[in-house]
């Protein structure tokens, strides 16, 4: 695996947890204090080609399973610093919840949707490219503006039964390095969703922690087995990709994307 960019030393980097550390909860982390700025520039402000590659999976799996009506509700838990989850749910969703637990990430959230970063529309091109659904959309951020609503939220406290389609990217496995948690977060997210309702979660595999700013939080150590059986009892239809990944950082073996839907 090639060394991290030397850029991005400083902002986010392989944090690993102590030799026989006990495994930590969520509530033991300075989320509120996450670096949202430091986040997106790494992440995100340009398109990989795992990016390209997750993009292709969820907006054919949203596209193939003709979402032709408007969806009333649909959300996008833990979203962070990153926007192309909700993009992706643009054309089918008439309201769109962005779930978030940090308040820096709130507030980043809030300045984005009103003066979105020029990178997203790399994004936004690569979801148009032989899509119909996404084809008709000419301004896609003036549209985000209007149906999206950053909302306070904890994974582990989701409504039930609420919202006809959902994402979640890189939450349940980088809150917390247990795997108790791991698995209540994964299910909790699509709990949250109606019955029957399509789904779409990324996750990164096998990582072992990671540093943003001056923070260091937390992973569990993933792969398709433990999706696959964190989602078994709620989820129906289930397929899990992998995403070969080699650039974004040390410390994971490249990203799983999980799409389905809700069990009746």
């Amino acid at each position: 695996m090639p060394d991290p960019d030397p850029r991005f030393d400083s902002a986010i980097d392989i944090a690993p947890p102590p030799v026989d550390a006990e495994p930590s909860v969520n509530a033991d982390f300075p989320w509120d204090a996450f670096d949202s700025t430091a986040y997106f520039e790494h992440n995100y402000s340009s398109l990989r080609a795992d990016d390209e590659k997750i993009i292709d999976i969820v907006a054919r799996f949203f596209q193939d399973n003709e979402l032709r009506r408007l969806r009333p509700q649909a959300i996008d838990v833990g979203a962070g610093a990153n926007l192309y989850p909700a993009l992706m749910m643009l054309p089918f969703a008439a309201e769109l919840t962005l779930c978030e637990r940090a308040f820096s990430n709130r507030q980043w959230l809030e300045a984005e949707i009103l003066q979105p970063h020029p990178s997203w529309w790399q994004f936004w091109s690569h979801m148009n490219v032989g899509r119909e659904a996404y084809r008709p959309i000419k301004n896609p951020f003036d549209l985000l503006g209007r149906r999206a609503r950053v909302t306070k939220g904890n994974i582990f406290s989701l409504p039930p039964g609420r919202y006809d389609l959902g994402t979640m990217f890189f939450v349940a496995e980088s809150i917390t390095n247990r795997e108790s948690e791991f698995v209540r977060a994964t299910r909790s997210f699509v709990n949250s969703l109606k019955p029957k309702a399509p789904f779409a979660a990324a996750f990164m595999r096998n990582s072992s922690g990671y540093r943003v700013g001056s923070s260091s939080f937390p992973a569990c150590s993933v792969d398709e087995d433990d999706v696959r059986a964190a989602l078994a009892p709620v989820a129906g239809g289930v397929t899990i990709q992998t995403v070969e990944s080699k650039s974004l950082r040390d410390g994971y073996c490249g990203m799983m994307v999980a799409t389905g839907f809700k069990k009746a």
